[in-house]
């Protein structure tokens, strides 16, 4: 039996044949940022691999500089099939941190705005009429708002562990299963509710522990995402849709799995029984370990997934 580190090791050797390079395209205040991944030869067709929620690099890497390196691993892993990604980082993070000044003064439509432009920039690069966008956890919900609003260059949609009920009712569920979050129980819940109906919370009403991950700065943008219907967003999209889901994932459930793939007209479902949110086996007795290793290899089979499914789906008429 491999070992995970030396199967990464195997999928990094392998990658080594393909051409990496960083690219950059035009973003509101200054350049955004991302990687080009080439397979060897021509490629077969090409993804925006879009990131999610928070502080997140291209490779998979949150600030801290601790992360999984879900993304890169799954670009060499594309590449291995002869796929072409490009992987990016967010305005007014990392390589794209010249984009915008306030990384926090973000919406979901500004980065969708953001991902159209990489679908273009890959799409003339490969000199293909369109790309998919294969979406991460909100980064599906971004992939769904951009595709739905009738980005051009865009094939389909890959979602990856992608909400498929607003993030508020999700959050909620996530919260119930904190011990330490109980004691704030009723007051998390004025504050969901309040954001829900587009409203800021007063800050200073807040116990001290709340007032740092519910500040000010951050309200805009969860007003604003927890608008978002990703059912309705899915069900306005006619494109295939591949929605992907782990049996181990503790963030995003089967039940938002099923709700995307009965919604979008033209979607399939793939389930990965022992995969978790970030999209690598679950570790018995190590329930953080896919979050925090990265020599831990993706789910076998992920990427061939993707890439039998591109390769045999008919992309969106245009």
């Amino acid at each position: 039996m491999i070992r995970p580190a030396l199967l990464a090791a195997l999928v990094s050797l392998m990658a080594t044949v393909a051409q990496a390079e960083t690219v950059e395209i035009p973003g509101p205040e200054g350049p955004l940022q991302g990687e080009l991944l080439l397979p060897e030869g021509a490629a077969q067709s090409g993804v925006v691999i879009v990131p999610g929620s928070g502080p997140i690099d291209r490779d998979g890497r949150f600030s801290t500089g601790r992360g999984a390196l879900t993304y890169r691993l799954l670009a060499e892993a594309l590449a291995g099939e002869g796929v072409a990604s490009l992987r990016i980082d967010k305005r007014g993070l990392f390589g794209s941190k010249a984009a915008i000044a306030d990384p926090e003064a973000v919406t979901i439509e500004a980065y969708g705005e953001d991902v159209a432009g990489w679908a273009a920039a890959l799409s003339s690069r490969l000199g293909q009429e369109c790309v998919w966008l294969a979406g991460h956890s909100e980064g599906g919900l971004v992939s769904l708002a951009t595709a739905s609003a009738g980005a051009p260059h865009v094939c389909g949609l890959v979602l990856l562990a992608a909400p498929g009920r607003r993030l508020s009712v999700i959050l909620r569920e996530q919260l119930a299963r904190q011990p330490q979050a109980r004691a704030y129980h009723e007051e998390m819940e004025r504050i969901l509710s309040t954001l829900e109906r587009g409203e800021r919370v007063d800050i200073d009403s807040l116990s001290p522990a709340l007032r740092q991950p519910w500040r000010d700065s951050i309200q805009g943008f969860l007003i604003n995402l927890f608008s978002k219907d990703p059912v309705a967003l899915a069900q306005a999209y006619p494109g295939p849709v591949l929605v992907i889901q782990g049996g181990r994932d503790v963030q995003i459930t089967e039940v938002d799995a099923k709700a995307l793939a009965q919604a979008a007209p033209g979607a399939k479902l793939r389930l990965f029984a022992r995969m978790t949110h970030m999209l690598k086996d679950d570790v018995e007795g190590a329930p953080y370990a896919t979050y925090e290793d990265p020599d831990l290899p993706l789910t076998e089979g992920l990427a061939r997934s993707i890439a039998r499914f591109i390769s045999q789906t008919r992309p969106l008429d245009r």
